[in-house]
């Protein structure tokens, strides 16, 4: 699984995917979420390395 997958926060069917504790079901906590957010239109990154610098924001050292 891709480890940026712990960028991903929300709720899903009332559950906050950060909070669930079993690694199986937040893993599809996760994937549900990501599906979710495609379903209302959001666009999805291209270039997961961008995605995660936007995220992160300003660096310092720029």
């Amino acid at each position: 699984m891709n480890p940026s997958r712990t960028l991903v926060t929300g709720a899903i069917c009332g559950v906050r995917v950060e909070e669930v504790e079993d690694p199986v079901m937040q893993g599809i906590r996760y994937v549900d979420k990501l599906i979710d957010e495609l379903a209302k239109g959001r666009p999805m990154e291209k270039d997961p390395a961008e995605a995660l610098k936007k995220s992160e924001g300003p660096v310092a050292s720029r």
